[in-house]
């Protein structure tokens, strides 16, 4: 018989009052450390609010409290899959069929035939061998260097690779070198340094996030050939949209067959939910199935969002039509923003970095440009370097002309009011 939930508080032994902290001498020193801790992040200017949406995903928002007519410039929505009538769709197909979830890990009853048509879909996509999904790509990176890598390998990493890639390499055993950012010869000198071990795995993001610039997949590559490397890539900020047919860096490089392994995300362009995944060779897959533990003791995603990814990469494989019409919208913002007089980082990709360098600034512009409806975000440490704070742009396809050119805009008033420009 199910209880109401008043009599399970009543059974547990609360009511419906106040919340309960912890008492003791312990849980009040804790307290008070973290109250100190948290004030001096604001005292640094780089506390992070977090905005309430009332509304989908979308290039248009309103916020909690009455905010409408927000023009969005901060998600991964690149493709504006988040809210396409026919992503919702099928979600809702496979929540109706499929039920809201698995109540378990894949090897034991949390395996549906949506979850396998997925990543056979994915591995089409990637024209790879097989695929193996996770709760999130944060997951796919915790999973693979360690079930992958042993004390007789060698990995070698990006410096501003992502925290879940770094994350994943200190969960491994292998030995860890780490080279300086996009520098080829620092990454000649590593591989050279890292002969002595049994196999070496170079692993970058295909397009770094934060900067919004792409890894020289063509030189990593060449250089792994050359000292008998195997190559690791993150696509997290390019699958979806970047390369002819928006596979991925690789496509965009033209290196495909030269990249092993690929990571990647099911939660920005591909629908914009959740999960995230690992495709490459079969063995490989087959292996992580066996050995990675955030597959292993993680539920299997649920059906809506596998639903969502399945539909977002039909659209996809049916017509290139949507992963190229990022390029010009792109391509609108950054020269009119650096027309106007801004330095934005990285190259030709939907993540445009205005570079400001002070965190207070940031943020505080950041605040300015929501009051003129647009919904930026301003980033400082720990999420990028000190004294490399910035206002992180993000372009999608459903962005209009008139919704850049208000963006620019506004960037150019509120950049003149606090001096960001002379």
């Amino acid at each position: 018989m199910w209880r109401s939930a008043a009599a399970v508080r009543a059974l547990r032994g609360g009511g419906a009052g106040a919340p309960r902290a912890a008492s003791g001498a312990a849980a009040a020193q804790l307290r008070q450390r973290l109250e100190s801790e948290l004030e001096d992040i604001r005292g640094a200017g780089t506390w992070k609010s977090e905005r309430v949406i009332a509304s989908r995903q979308g290039p248009h928002l309103r916020l909690a409290g009455g905010g409408g007519g927000i023009i969005n410039f901060c998600a991964n929505n690149y493709l504006g899959l988040s809210s396409h009538p026919e992503v919702i769709r099928a979600a809702v197909e496979a929540l109706e069929k499929f039920g809201a979830g698995l109540s378990s890990v894949r090897f034991i009853c949390g395996t549906q035939s949506i979850h396998k048509d997925l990543e056979e879909k994915i591995a089409r996509f990637h024209q790879r061998e097989d695929a193996i999904l996770y709760a999130s790509c944060f997951d796919a990176n915790a999973g693979i260097f360690e079930a992958l890598l042993t004390p007789e390998d060698a990995v070698l990493s990006d410096e501003l690779n992502h925290a879940s890639i770094i994350d994943g390499i200190r969960l491994c055993k292998a030995n860890k070198y780490r080279y300086k950012h996009m520098d080829m010869q620092d990454l000649e000198a590593k591989l050279q340094e890292a002969q002595k071990h049994r196999l070496r795995l170079v692993a970058t993001d295909g397009a770094f996030s934060m900067d919004g610039d792409i890894a020289p997949l063509r030189e990593i590559c060449q250089l792994a050939q050359k000292y008998d490397a195997l190559v690791f890539i993150d696509e997290c900020h390019a699958t979806g949209f970047l390369g002819p047919n928006g596979r991925g860096t690789d496509e965009l490089l033209g290196v495909m067959d030269k990249v092993t392994i690929i990571n990647s995300t099911l939660g920005k362009a591909l629908g914009g939910a959740a999960g995230g995944y690992t495709t490459g060779p079969k063995p490989l897959i087959d292996l992580l199935r066996q050995r990675s533990r955030p597959y292993l003791f993680s539920n299997s995603l649920p059906p809506a969002v596998v639903g969502c990814a399945s539909k977002a990469l039909d659209l996809l494989m049916e017509s290139n039509a949507i992963a190229q019409s990022m390029a010009a919208k792109t391509q609108r913002f950054r020269s009119k923003m650096t027309a106007a007089g801004f330095t934005i980082s990285g190259k030709d990709h939907p993540i445009c970095p205005v570079m400001l360098g002070d965190a207070r600034l940031a943020s505080v512009m950041a605040e300015d440009m929501l009051n003129r409806g647009i919904y930026v975000i301003g980033f400082s440490y720990p999420v990028v370097p000190k004294g490399k704070a910035r206002i992180r742009v993000q372009i999608s396809a459903v962005h209009s002309d008139e919704d850049i050119d208000r963006c620019v805009d506004a960037f150019t008033e509120v950049g003149q009011k606090h001096g960001a420009l002379r």
